[in-house]
C-alpha cells in the first residue's frame, strides 16, 4: 500500500504517521537514549498523539549554544479531560506530579485540560504512569486526531447540563485512537498476540490531516467559544428538556503571518440533530475531514479550509449522504457572553460551586498569593469537591456541601475574594515564551502587567467594572483564541504586537487588524483615546467590541477569508 502513495506530493508528517506502526515510531528507543535530552525528530511528531510536546528553554538558549551545549530540552505533557472535570484526588495527584517531575506549576488550558511543563526525558514515563494512576490519561490530547472535547463548565447546574457533559465524554471515547501503542510504551502493557494485524478503524494509518477540535455549548453562555471549534454542538432546550443540538462546522483560529491563504474562521450553523444522533454526526464529519482534508499543505489542512475549498453546500451534501438523512433546520438560540461567571452558585441539588479566577491559567504560588498551596488544602480537606477547568483558563471548585470550609481556606491564604477589573476577569494568555518554540513574543508572563496599565486608563473613565474581553498570544497560531477578543494582541516580534479590535463579547464575531507592530507605549497610546471615546459615547450596555465597529475604528468581518494580518 505504501508503495502506491506518492509521498513527494504529501507533507513529510504524512509519511511519519504512516510509518509509525500506529503511533509507536521509535519512541521507546528515543526514551532510552542517554546521550541527549531530546527525542528523534520523527518521534517529536508521533509523541504529540501521546499528549507530549518537546520544547526547550529559550531564555537560556543563547548561553547554552555559546557553551556548546544542546538546548535545555524538556517536555510539555497535556492531559485529556473531556468536559474539564477532575476529582479532589486527581487534583492532588496532578499537583504532586508538578512538584516532583515538572516545574512546580499547573497550567489550566483553554481546552479545559491540565498541562505539566518542564518534564525532562528520563521522567516522562514515570509522570505519565502517575497521571494514569489517577485514572486520567494523555492520549489524543495533541496530534492529528480529535482532541479534548470541551463542554459547559458545570454539569450540576441542571439535568440538561449533565446531559451535555455526558455527550462530551461520549464523543471523546468514541473518537479516541484505538492503537495499543500508548499502553505499551508508557504503561508497559504487552500487546496480546493475535493473528490479526492491528488496525485503526476510524483514523487509518495516516490519522487526520491536522488536529480536530470539538466543543459543546449551552446558550446563553458560550464559554467554550463554540464557533472556534472544527465542530460545535449548541444545545437547544425546549420546555425544560434537551431537544437536540444545532451543529456548527468549520471553525478554527490558526493563521500564519505573511500567508493570506491562512485565516481564522467561525463555524457555520448547518442544521439540527436529535440527542441520539450527535455521536453519529461527529463521526461522519471527522471522516469527511479525514478523506478530504489537505494532506499536502499542513497550513491548509484544517476542516475550515476543506469547507471553504469545496463549498458549504458540498459539505452538507457529503454529510447528509454519509448519515443517510438530512439534518433538520437549525433551532433559534442566543448567546449573551463567552466569559466565566465568577463567585458562588448553588446547583439544583443544593450544593455550591465557586468559579475562581486563575490568571493565565497558571496555578502557582506567588509572594502574598499562594494559590497552589490554597487549592491543595481545599483538595485535601474538601474531598467531595470537584475541580472543574473552564475554557477560559479558570477553575470551578464545584458541587460541594462545604461552602464555608472552601471559603475559609481561600481567605486564610489570601487568594479569595480579590477585586478584579472586568478586563482582567475576561483575559486569556497562551504560554508563549519561554518554552513555546512558535512564539515570537511574550504572552502569559507579560499580559498581567499590560492589563494593570490599561486598568489605569479604564479607572480614569470609570470603566473598571465593564467587562471587556482581552486575549494575548505570542504568535498567530491562535491557541488562546485571540481573534474572538474585543481587544486582541498577537506577538509579532519580541516586545511588539499586532492590535486587533472588534470581536464580540459572546464569541460570535472575529476581530480585525487595527494597527501593526506596536510596542507597549504605542499599544497604550492607541487604546487611550478609544477608551475615552467609549466612555463618552457608548450606548447603554453597549459592549466595547460593538462600539469600535459602530464608530468605524475597524470594519466588521463576516467571513474568515476577509481577515487580514
Amino acid at each position: 500500500m505504501s508503495n502506491q502513495i506518492d509521498w513527494s506530493t504529501l507533507s513529510e508528517v504524512e509519511k511519519i504517521k504512516y510509518d509509525s506502526n500506529y503511533l509507536r515510531g521509535t519512541l521507546e528507543e528515543s526514551l532510552k537514549d542517554p546521550v541527549t535530552g531530546s527525542i528523534a525528530a520523527s518521534d517529536t511528531q508521533i509523541s504529540k498523539f501521546h499528549g507530549i510536546y518537546q520544547q526547550h528553554d529559550r531564555d537560556i538558549a543563547h548561553e547554552r549554544k555559546h557553551q556548546k551545549l544542546e538546548p535545555a530540552f524538556s517536555f510539555l505533557i497535556r492531559v485529556r479531560l473531556p468536559g474539564g472535570i477532575a476529582t479532589a484526588d486527581q487534583w492532588l495527584q496532578m499537583d504532586q506530579l508538578s512538584e516532583t517531575h515538572a516545574n512546580k506549576t499547573l497550567k489550566l488550558t483553554t481546552r479545559q485540560a491540565f498541562q505539566l511543563h518542564g518534564v525532562i526525558k528520563k521522567d516522562l514515563k514515570t509522570t505519565i504512569k502517575g497521571i494514569n494512576d489517577a485514572l486520567l490519561d494523555t492520549i489524543a490530547a495533541c496530534g492529528d486526531v480529535n482532541r479534548n472535547v470541551m463542554s459547559h463548565a458545570n454539569p450540576a447546574e441542571s439535568d440538561l447540563h449533565a446531559q451535555v457533559y455526558q455527550l462530551a465524554g461520549d464523543i471523546s471515547r468514541h473518537l479516541i485512537p484505538q492503537t495499543s501503542a500508548y499502553h505499551e510504551i508508557w504503561l508497559d502493557k504487552k500487546l496480546v498476540s493475535s493473528s490479526k494485524e492491528e488496525t485503526e478503524p476510524l483514523y487509518g494509518r495516516q490519522y487526520l490531516p491536522r488536529k480536530f477540535k470539538i466543543g459543546v455549548a449551552i446558550p446563553p453562555y458560550n464559554d467554550v467559544d463554540v464557533f472556534s471549534q472544527d465542530l460545535g454542538f449548541i444545545a437547544i432546550e425546549e420546555n425544560g428538556k434537551l431537544a437536540g443540538y444545532n451543529i456548527a462546522a468549520g471553525g478554527g483560529m490558526g493563521s500564519t503571518f505573511g500567508i493570506p491563504e491562512t485565516y481564522p474562521r467561525l463555524g457555520d450553523v448547518i442544521g439540527f440533530c436529535k440527542p441520539d444522533q450527535a455521536i453519529d454526526v461527529a463521526e461522519k464529519i471527522v471522516l469527511i475531514q479525514k478523506n478530504n482534508g489537505d494532506r499536502q499543505n499542513r497550513k491548509q489542512a484544517r476542516l475550515k479550509y476543506t469547507i471553504d475549498r469545496n463549498g458549504l453546500d458540498w459539505f452538507k451534501k457529503e454529510l447528509f449522504s454519509a448519515l443517510g438523512y438530512e439534518l433538520q433546520a437549525p433551532r433559534p438560540f442566543k448567546f449573551t457572553r463567552n466569559g466565566d461567571r465568577y463567585g458562588w452558585k448553588q446547583g439544583t441539588d443544593g450544593k455550591w460551586s465557586l468559579n475562581l479566577f486563575v490568571e493565565g491559567g497558571r496555578v502557582k504560588d506567588l509572594p502574598g498569593y499562594p494559590l497552589k498551596t490554597a487549592l491543595r488544602e481545599v483538595a485535601k480537606k474538601v474531598k467531595d469537591a470537584q475541580f472543574i477547568l473552564t475554557g477560559n483558563q479558570n477553575l470551578v471548585i464545584a458541587n460541594t456541601e462545604k461552602k464555608q470550609k472552601v471559603a475559609e481556606i481561600l481567605k486564610e491564604h489570601g487568594v479569595w475574594p480579590a477585586p478584579l477589573s472586568g478586563l482582567r476577569q475576561n483575559s486569556i494568555a497562551c504560554v508563549a515564551l519561554n518554552t513555546c518554540g512558535l512564539a515570537f513574543a511574550e504572552a502569559e508572563r507579560y499580559l498581567p502587567d499590560l492589563i494593570s496599565k490599561i486598568e489605569k486608563i479604564l479607572e480614569k473613565h470609570d470603566l473598571l467594572k465593564n467587562e471587556i474581553v482581552i486575549r494575548m498570544t505570542g504568535c498567530p497560531n491562535g491557541c488562546g483564541r485571540p481573534y474572538l477578543a474585543e481587544i486582541g494582541l498577537i506577538g509579532k516580534s519580541p516586545g511588539n504586537y499586532n492590535l486587533y479590535l472588534g470581536g464580540s463579547n459572546n464569541g460570535t464575531r472575529l476581530n480585525a487588524l487595527y494597527k501593526e507592530t506596536l510596542n507597549e507605549e504605542q499599544i497604550l497610546a492607541e487604546l487611550k483615546p478609544i477608551i475615552a471615546d467609549y466612555a463618552s459615547n457608548k450606548k447603554s450596555n453597549e459592549p466595547f467590541g460593538d462600539f469600535v465597529i459602530r464608530q468605524n475604528y475597524v470594519q466588521e468581518i463576516t467571513q474568515g477569508r476577509d481577515f487580514k494580518h
